[in-house]
């Protein structure tokens, strides 16, 4: 019987296209301020015919990405289409992973049955404590939408929906690192994410790729970061991007696109179907076609995405001789300074050279059996 491989690393689906219902200033998607409008979802036939060729080339593993955008702008009822869709083309061997990236505002038990029904894991955006996460992640009248996430968020834990935290690291938190672990710990958030804040549009490719915060300041975060994260040598949350290190210490694969070696084959759709190699790159000169009207396989095999999967390995001399090469592959393609490094390249140095003899320690503990993470 002949091997059977998946063609994509997955799909992540613009559900509402930019619609969010908050209006958090340094957005890198939405530019509707908070102000949806009409809510447009993806038409019903275009799902089901993006569902039954996605379930053909990914027979074994199928996960899919719904964000936005707010997601849950697109109502309960066409998540349950999706779930109907995902039975319907789906055969006894395939593994469907669903997981939303929402703001968690919208949040009621009515969704958390659901996600919980479904084995959905849920992404919550999330910066910190009020007093920093109401500064920028506000409504379209500057309300702060803290007490409302968390509202959510108790839903979540109520009906027992897996979740982690993603936090945007900005001017006013890089400098509330134990702030920001003291939250998580106290909120028992035991996974959780950061993503530096951009200074570009996802929609503007040729934008240079820039953020809001220096590479110093994130390093100083990153830092310190590391020092709460590795809390005397029993870690007892999960924090993604020193999960990737420590993986590589171990000889094992990342999983964080920015550090693997290769961009992964994650196709992008927007709402009506328009298709990109990368959530950095909707942008005309990198869409691959529409799902509405090119077979799934023509948009795989376009050779807009081959351009796109050269941009990664095509590495500045100064990255080919790195030594930490093996632990960033060069970074984000979206984020090197025209023929130069990665915007955060002298971040990613200053904590892997603050963090090696910790992480080594560590992998030694994995090899021999006795590295144990202390999650609740």
């Amino acid at each position: 019987m002949p091997l059977i491989t998946n063609k994509l690393a997955g799909v992540m689906w613009k559900t509402v296209s930019e619609a969010c219902n908050l209006a958090c200033d340094y957005c890198y998607y939405s530019r509707c301020q908070g102000k949806p409008g009409k809510i447009q979802t993806i038409d019903e036939s275009v799902l089901e015919k993006f569902i039954s060729e996605y379930l053909k080339v990914n027979r074994i593993y199928a996960p899919f990405v719904w964000q936005g955008g707010e997601p849950l702008l697109a109502g309960i009822r066409f998540f349950e289409k999706v779930i109907e869709l995902q039975e319907e083309y789906s055969d006894a061997r395939t593994i469907i992973a669903n997981s939303i990236q929402t703001n968690g505002t919208l949040i009621n038990r009515r969704w958390a049955k659901f996600f919980k029904d479904h084995n959905m894991l849920i992404g919550v955006s999330i910066d910190g404590p009020a007093r920093i996460h109401d500064k920028r992640r506000v409504t379209s009248n500057g309300k702060g939408s803290y007490t409302a996430v968390m509202r959510g968020i108790n839903y979540l834990e109520e009906e027992e929906v897996d979740f982690n935290i993603l936090t945007v690291i900005h001017e006013d938190n890089v400098r509330e690192v134990q702030a920001l672990f003291e939250f998580y710990r106290q909120n028992q958030f035991s996974y959780v994410q950061f993503i530096p804040c951009m200074d570009f549009l996802s929609q503007e490719a040729d934008q240079a790729g820039e953020y809001l915060i220096t590479p110093k300041e994130y390093g100083d975060f990153l830092c310190e970061a590391f020092d709460q994260w590795y809390n005397d040598g029993e870690p007892d949350l999960s924090v993604r991007f020193f999960d990737n290190m420590l993986s590589a210490y171990v000889g094992g694969q990342a999983e964080l696109c920015q550090v693997m070696e290769q961009c992964p084959k994650m196709l992008v759709l927007e709402q009506n179907g328009d298709a990109y190699p990368c959530d950095f790159y909707i942008d005309d000169q990198y869409k691959l076609g529409n799902i509405a009207t090119d077979s799934l396989d023509s948009l795989i095999e376009s050779e807009k995405w081959d351009q796109f999967s050269g941009l990664k390995p095509a590495l500045p001399e100064q990255c080919q001789t790195c030594e930490f090469l093996n632990l960033c592959h060069g970074g984000c393609p979206r984020n090197r300074q025209g023929e130069g490094v990665e915007f955060f390249c002298e971040s990613y140095k200053q904590v892997f050279r603050y963090a090696d003899q910790k992480m080594k320690t560590l992998a030694n503990q994995i090899r021999e059996g006795e590295f144990v993470y202390k999650i609740s």
